[in-house]
């Protein structure tokens, strides 16, 4: 559901990110991308990658690889053509993958990323233990989301916003009323916060961080194998 879902808003699924999000979703992916760097990876998975935004922004810090993989073969064709008008030699590869079995083998990655995909997982648990699994020890896991926020006057505009304003947008946009129904459904039963991080840290994580963005809107969550 969640691929067909996806596949069939992939044609205005940039657009719409950041006219929803008043462009603030590249201010996120920029902080996310520094923070990043600070472990300085060579090889680097990009997991529910999409049209490949979070991977392109990566390759600022020109690793010697980086691989996107993803359930939505329409996002990913996506990827693959904004990918040919990058600079030349780009090391980003995307291809079809499942976050809950990935297709790589274990200890292959110094980092796992995921943006705005971990409350897609159907078993959220499982998904991560996967991401865990093909890190490499002492490699980075980093997961940008969707989060709480939990002061007022902010949460309850939130609240609105996702509510009621997001699903008309989006419907009008992409004609597709389930999708941006889903959007603020999902982030409303995501566990945020502290919910999240006890969650990481049952797969195996260490040195577990959360970094609240924008009010808490979004969190940049980090862990070690």
């Amino acid at each position: 559901m969640v691929a067909e879902m996806f596949n069939d808003i992939s044609g205005q699924y940039d657009f719409l990110n950041h006219f929803l999000s008043f462009g603030v979703d590249y201010s996120w992916r920029r902080k996310f991308v520094r923070q990043l760097g600070e472990a300085r990876p060579s090889v680097i998975l990009d997991v529910a990658t999409g049209t490949g935004d979070l991977a392109f922004a990566i390759a600022a810090l020109k690793p010697d690889r980086i691989e996107g993989i993803d359930i939505a073969v329409q996002m990913l064709d996506i990827a693959r053509k904004k990918a040919e008008r990058q600079p030349a030699g780009l090391k980003v590869n995307f291809s079809t993958g499942d976050a809950e079995s990935i297709p790589f083998p274990d200890n292959t990655f110094d980092a796992v990323t995921v943006a705005f995909g971990v409350r897609n997982y159907e078993h959220l648990e499982k998904g991560l233990a996967d991401m865990r699994r093909v890190l490499k020890p002492g490699g980075i896991m980093m997961i940008l989301e969707f989060s709480h926020p939990g002061k007022a006057p902010f949460k309850q505009f939130y609240h609105f916003y996702s509510r009621y304003c997001i699903p008309m947008i989006g419907k009008l946009f992409s004609g597709n009323n389930q999708a941006y129904r889903y959007l603020p459904e999902s982030v409303a039963a995501f566990p945020s916060g502290s919910d999240f991080t006890a969650i990481l840290e049952k797969t195996g994580m260490t040195g577990i961080r959360q970094r609240p963005l924008t009010f808490g809107i979004a969190t940049i969550y980090s862990g070690k194998k």
